[in-house]
């Protein structure tokens, strides 16, 4: 109940509305309602106090009030709070109230969320940040056209110092570097691109393993390829549509998973697997295309999410089958620090890279469930940079913890948030896999600390 006036009812309000194929979705009288009742549902639970800023924001800006009232908030406490939220939707997991519970109150603070920056974004241009952040696939042609010169100048104190004056990239970012050529070239090279079906599986790079990371989509092929798995590559595909996403442009996420969905659907119709390496991208596919897309391209969606799969969980299904490859030449030693993605746990489908690693190596896997506070391009702003190291912090501690000097994450920028605030890169899940299939050796353990060699805990 509200401090003041009219009690504030906790079930939705007819301004209800996750779907922007609905014209209530649009209406900001409608918004403002379901934004009154989700801050004040939020402000007497208060469970998420420490996921983001965007709920220690609210909680203060209504522990000021002398009778704490939601509808008595400007605007621009709203907007406030919406720029918070970075969307690592860890709210939702473990919210009681949401549509995944079956609750009556039907609440999704993450999907609020994008429903303020979606309506903002109707109203306003795209930022120069908003518009460079938010296509990557354009980022990494132009990268390969500068022929190194933008990695060369992203180390660059002067050159860091524009990008933070010009587009509000922090100067002490560390950035993805760009690879030299694409996954995509090499998969043509290798005699792996597909046209059209037979394939057992397909799979869905991701624009960071197109543009940044291709070794990790090599990985991903040999380990699939090294359990018995059908691998087909496929060119065209387009960005999952996050980056946009971020800032409420809708229209160009429903432009890139049309021309995915072009390409996969025929393949799907077949009855293929369609491994998306990054957490984020296959949350995009399994759980937002389905409700963000319209007409025709959201059955085309609903049926892509039906066959869409993490490659870590592709490879635990079949752990039982006789093609699985139970032998490794080589082991990690000492435990493995292990980072979930939110992304992965929002999907509620299993830590499966951690159950793999303990089946083929027998080894301690040290889970860490703490978010890493890079989420998306949130990390790189300027406003986003400070925040997203406090939001990290219990993760970077997390992965020193158990000393282990192999560490491995399936969310390639998580990797580079520990890279730069922990001290070591994380190894994707599928390319420790692979450097244990090849044989290749892995770090040694850590020299214990003074503690241990004294024989204390």
């Amino acid at each position: 109940m509200s401090g003041s006036g009219t009690p504030i009812a906790y079930a939705p309000t007819e301004g209800l509305s996750y779907d922007p194929s609905e014209a209530r979705y649009w209406d900001e009288d409608a918004l403002r309602s379901e934004v009154v009742r989700a801050f004040e549902i939020c402000h007497g639970c208060r469970m998420c106090f420490k996921f983001c800023d965007s709920f220690p924001l609210l909680f203060r800006a209504l522990d000021a009030q002398a009778e704490p009232d939601p509808r008595a908030l400007g605007p621009e406490v709203t907007q406030a709070v919406a720029d918070a939220c970075f969307q690592c939707k860890l709210c939702e997991v473990q919210c009681p109230y949401t549509p995944r519970e079956k609750h009556a109150f039907q609440l999704d603070f993450p999907k609020l969320v994008h429903r303020i920056k979606a309506q903002r974004a109707k109203r306003r241009t795209p930022s120069l940040r908003d518009r460079l952040l938010g296509d990557p696939d354009l980022a990494g042609r132009a990268a390969r056209a500068s022929w190194g010169l933008a990695n060369a100048l992203n180390r660059v104190a002067a050159h860091r110092w524009f990008l933070e004056k010009v587009l509000g990239v922090h100067r002490a970012k560390l950035l993805p570097e760009f690879a030299a050529s694409p996954f995509t070239r090499w998969a043509r090279s290798a005699g792996k691109l597909a046209s059209a079906p037979p394939a057992e599986v397909v799979l869905f790079p991701t624009c960071y393993v197109e543009n940044n990371e291709p070794a990790i989509g090599r990985d991903t092929v040999e380990v699939l390829e090294r359990n018995g798995l059908g691998v087909r590559c496929v060119a065209g595909l387009a960005c999952c549509g996050m980056p946009a996403w971020e800032h409420g442009d809708l229209e160009t996420l429903r432009a890139r998973a049309q021309r995915t969905l072009d390409v996969l659907e025929p393949f799907v119709a077949a009855g293929s697997k369609v491994v998306a390496i990054n957490p984020t991208c296959t949350l995009m596919l399994r759980r937002e295309w389905p409700e963000l897309l319209e007409g025709r391209d959201r059955e085309r969606a609903r049926a892509l999410a039906a066959a869409v799969v993490d490659p870590s969980e592709l490879l635990w299904s079949i752990r039982d089958e006789p093609r699985f490859a139970r032998e490794v030449r080589t082991k990690p030693v000492g435990p493995i620090a292990y980072h979930a993605p939110c992304h992965l746990r929002a999907q509620a489908a299993g830590l499966r890279a951690r159950d793999l690693f303990k089946r083929l190596f027998g080894a301690q896997v040290v889970p860490v469930i703490e978010c890493c506070g890079h989420d998306g391009t949130y990390a790189m702003t300027v406003e986003g940079y400070e925040p997203s190291q406090r939001a990290g912090a219990r993760a970077f501690e997390g992965m020193r913890a158990p000393q282990a000097s192999t560490w491995s994450t399936d969310c390639p920028l998580a990797a580079i948030q520990f890279q730069q605030h922990a001290g070591t890169k994380p190894l994707h899940p599928m390319s420790v896999l692979a450097r244990a299939y090849r044989g290749e050796p892995f770090p040694p353990a850590p020299e214990p600390g003074p503690r241990a060699q004294e024989g204390q805990p």
